[in-house]
């Protein structure tokens, strides 16, 4: 639009000049000491026009062969950075094909003279963690870092990822932590170690940095809690086969307090304490635990103490039947407790009340030894093949009906 302005000018500007011109062309002499040139003005202003042409074209001229070399320099640089970009976008697209090989070539090849050759490197060293090739991959790694220093995090964030998923744990580690070290808030590297701890089963500096994990919510509260929960688990298991007694408390000590109250962590540590013979400390842990809420898995377990003071304990668990007069598990539970307090007869009518609740199959074995015992052979079988009718399984062979009636032909050939 301004070219084209311009020219108007000049064409207005000529226009002008010519029509002036037609009407007097005026006279201009000049002298030059004993010379003297005589010519009309217009031709004076044609001579001055051309002479400036001249001289600005020149000027232009010599610029712009002065500029020829940075000139040249600049074009070969912006088609270098067009082959780079065209480079780098159809190695992306073969990373993202399956062809590694020709992506990491085409990738490595343009590097240089890319805008970006951190995400060349950073590209290139997926395709070689695809194929195999981990020296290539670190050699990588070591580039981008090489070429932008700054950009630490997310060359380590990169290198982080790849040696998790090629399963090298301990390098994986080695460069988690010294992300951690540099970036310490970073919610996504406080992620990978979550991740990391959960497989490599460092369920005591997972459970450190369950707080951190927490504030900085690094996943939902839900996953957190699940989480956190696993590695509490996995650590009172640990504790329970240490060799130091004082090591299964000392971890339920240390269970931050709203987990000392789920109802799977207690059935646990009840039953490790159980295991220990502290049956004592596992009946108080799991009355304390009824108190607060119903749970059938603390109930069955509590039938299963062998607690020295069997009656007592009974009446504590007969008062859960004013509120829980059908619940199977608690039926059986005080079955068992009679059985330790030999009240068979008690210990009969609990028992057959679990069974006539659809109770579990420990009821109805429970139930089955007790009649053996009570000289009721042929009652305690048919308990026996009841509960043998509970216990499902997908493998067990077709048989047919009236088997034996038939002449049996497969045998004979």
């Amino acid at each position: 639009m301004t070219r084209l302005l311009k020219i108007w000018l000049v064409i207005l500007l000529g226009a002008g000049i010519g029509v002036i011109a037609t009407r007097d062309n005026g006279y201009v002499m000049l002298a030059f000491g004993v010379y003297t040139v005589e010519m009309s003005l217009v031709l004076l202003l044609i001579i001055i026009a051309m002479l400036f042409a001249v001289m600005y074209f020149s000027i232009r001229a010599l610029v712009r062969f002065y500029r020829l070399p940075s000139d040249v320099k600049d074009w070969s640089q912006r088609r270098g950075n067009r082959a780079a970009q065209n480079a780098m976008t159809r190695g992306l697209l073969e990373l993202s094909e399956g062809q590694w090989r020709k992506a990491e070539k085409r990738l490595v090849k343009f590097a240089d003279r890319s805008e970006t050759p951190l995400l060349n490197y950073l590209a290139a060293a997926r395709a070689a963690q695809l194929q195999g090739a981990h020296e290539r991959r670190d050699s990588y790694i070591r580039l981008a870092h090489k070429h932008m220093p700054s950009a630490d995090v997310a060359v380590s964030i990169t290198q982080a990822e790849l040696q998790m998923a090629d399963h090298q744990l301990d390098q994986a580690l080695d460069t988690l932590r010294h992300l951690r070290d540099v970036a310490p808030n970073h919610t996504y590297v406080l992620r990978l170690l979550m991740d990391l701890y959960d497989q490599v089963g460092d369920w005591e500096r997972l459970s450190e940095l369950m707080p951190e994990l927490r504030k900085r919510k690094v996943a939902s509260a839900e996953q957190l809690k699940s989480l956190e929960k696993k590695a509490y688990k996995k650590l009172l298991e640990a504790s329970f086969l240490d060799k130091d007694p004082e090591q299964l408390s000392y971890r339920w000590r240390n269970v931050p307090k709203v987990l000392r109250e789920d109802p799977a962590l207690i059935a646990d540590y009840a039953s490790y304490l159980q295991e220990r013979e502290r049956h004592q400390e596992a009946e108080e842990l799991l009355r304390q635990a009824l108190k607060r809420g119903w749970d059938v898995e603390l109930v069955e377990l509590y039938g299963q103490l062998e607690c020295p003071n069997a009656a007592k304990h009974l009446s504590r668990v007969e008062a859960y039947l004013k509120k829980y007069p059908n619940d199977a598990t608690l039926l059986l539970s005080l079955g068992r407790l009679c059985l330790r307090s030999q009240l068979w007869g008690k210990a009969r009518a609990y028992l057959e009340a679990s069974v006539g609740n659809d109770g579990p199959v420990a009821a109805y074995r429970e139930l089955a030894r007790l009649l053996e015992h009570m000289d009721e052979p042929e009652k305690a079988l048919s308990i026996y093949r009841q509960a043998v009718s509970l216990e499902h399984d997908d493998h067990l062979i077709a048989l047919p009906e009236h088997i034996g009636h038939h002449p049996r032909t497969s045998d004979a050939q």
